[in-house]
């Protein structure tokens, strides 16, 4: 009998092996598009057939691409606006550069579904020090709307103070409507969701699921950062609403953040993203001068919106960078958390050394995902070799994310530059042309570099070799990091 058991479960699991496998590999051949990260399933899935198809399942397949346009497809605004011949406020006879830059403002509006908008001001705000004030005070002077979107929000320090001003929102009528990624929720207890409820703040999950759906869509989340105050005022950024971006108070896990206060036309953008995720959430369609008022030029910044996703928008973000790398002829900087870039980004950061462009990155020598940074460091010697230049700032971890090409683009948002958000994450980030916010923007990157080392080959190549071994190790999980 015992024999007869054991038989039939090792047939069993023989079967469902072979079957599973067969499976995740047709699937791999007729629908992965990352030849990498194809490749480095096949390898698991051959080597491992039988647990590897299950993770396969929750880890590498998109199951929302196909979905996109039907939940967006409540929204009566355009799905994607018009292309203007023009996208830069000035013509492109007006010199060589003139040219490029515009040449850069069409291919981004061919990237991106929104156009450009001109006449926008856009405001830095260092860590949460200065960015939540100013946002609970726009809070607090709200009189229709309030759209609030984020993928971590504490309900305790500085969250609380959140939940305060939304709570007194609705009590003087406003509209609010608030959005947390279900996967962001989790970082922190007791949940904000819970204290919204009770506040009578009106408040949804993105996507929340139970059971295996949560393991199978726990890499799709909604990491955008969104706050619209009347529709005429916007926060974006990287920031998340929790105390450790509070830094003068002295948390126990500080994290230092750049976010931006955004008035101007391109405010109704960041509306209409939010006002799209909002639908998916709950079938409202936000609509009407109460979300979308007219708007009105405040400044001389050129703004457009660049919404990324595993949808309909899969993988505009990192078609955005590449189009920005490809023009850059002076100067480029980046400062990312994260810095895992893909093998098309990686090549255009080479070919930009390789042009004469300098080419400066910044990320954290202390990452708060450990194995990140290992297999970042894998990545440093095909840069070095070509002329990059990578420095790693001191703690505490800095979160803040920035990418300036040539002194005047700006892009800006909550992109890193890691598979994860390049891929699996939605995304927004502002593209935008304008050489004095590029300037202020280069001085805060500076200002972080004169407390940062920078990486050299010796430095590399003197690490223990233990260090070496495990980051080559952890260097083989990068398409799922």
């Amino acid at each position: 009998m015992s024999w007869f058991i054991h038989s039939f479960w090792t047939e069993t699991l023989a079967l469902i092996s072979i079957v599973g496998s067969v499976t995740a590999l047709l699937h791999l051949f007729l629908r992965h598009r990352d030849y990498r990260s194809a490749a480095f399933w096949t390898a698991m899935i051959v080597l491992e057939p039988l647990f590897s198809p299950l993770l396969y399942l929750l880890l590498g397949i998109n199951i929302l691409r196909r979905s996109g346009r039907r939940y967006r497809s409540g929204i009566n605004e355009p799905w994607r606006d018009p292309v203007p011949d023009q996208p830069l406020p000035f013509s492109d006879t007006d010199g060589c550069a003139a040219q490029e830059h515009q040449q850069l403002a069409r291919t981004l509006d061919r990237i991106s579904r929104f156009s450009h908008t001109h006449g926008n001001r856009l405001e830095i705000l260092h860590n949460g020090d200065e960015a939540m004030p100013r946002m609970l005070q726009a809070i607090r002077s709200a009189r229709e709307s309030v759209s609030l979107a984020s993928y971590i929000f504490e309900a305790t320090g500085i969250g609380a103070d959140f939940v305060a001003e939304l709570s007194a929102a609705v009590k003087r009528g406003v509209q609010v409507r608030v959005m947390i990624d279900d996967a962001g929720t989790r970082y922190s207890w007791p949940p904000v969701v819970d204290a919204l409820e009770k506040a009578g703040v009106t408040v949804r999950r993105f996507m929340p699921s139970r059971m295996i759906l949560r393991i199978i869509t726990m890499n799709l989340r909604n990491h955008r950062k969104i706050l619209v105050v009347d529709g005429r005022t916007a926060f974006t950024g990287g920031m998340n609403i929790r105390e450790g971006n509070m830094v003068s108070r002295k948390p126990a896990h500080a994290v230092h953040d750049l976010h931006f206060e955004v008035t101007g036309p391109c405010v109704a953008q960041i509306q209409r993203v939010f006002a799209e995720d909002w639908a998916f959430c709950t079938t409202e369609v936000l609509e009407g001068p109460l979300w979308f008022p007219d708007l009105r030029v405040t400044g001389t910044t050129t703004a457009i919106g660049i919404v990324d996703g595993p949808d309909e928008d899969m993988e505009v973000m990192p078609a955005a960078f590449f189009a920005a790398l490809n023009a850059a002829r002076e100067e480029v900087k980046i400062v990312t958390p994260y810095f895992l870039p893909n093998a098309v980004l990686m090549a255009a950061l080479r070919l930009c050394a390789v042009r004469g462009v300098k080419v400066t990155i910044l990320t954290p020598g202390q990452n708060n995902i450990p194995i990140v940074g290992w297999a970042a460091r894998t990545l440093y010697p095909e840069l070095l070799s070509v002329g990059c230049r990578i420095f790693e700032s001191a703690p505490p971890f800095d979160h803040s994310k920035i990418f300036l090409i040539d002194g005047v683009w700006s892009f800006l948002g909550s992109t890193n530059w890691d598979p994860r958000s390049l891929r699996l994450n939605f995304e927004f980030n502002l593209a935008c042309h304008d050489a004095e916010l590029c300037r202020r923007l280069s001085e805060e990157m500076d200002a972080k570099l004169a407390h940062s080392r920078e990486i050299t080959h010796e430095m590399l190549e003197n690490a223990p070799t233990f260090q070496r071994i495990r980051n080559g190790f952890v260097r083989l999980f990068i398409p799922v990091l």
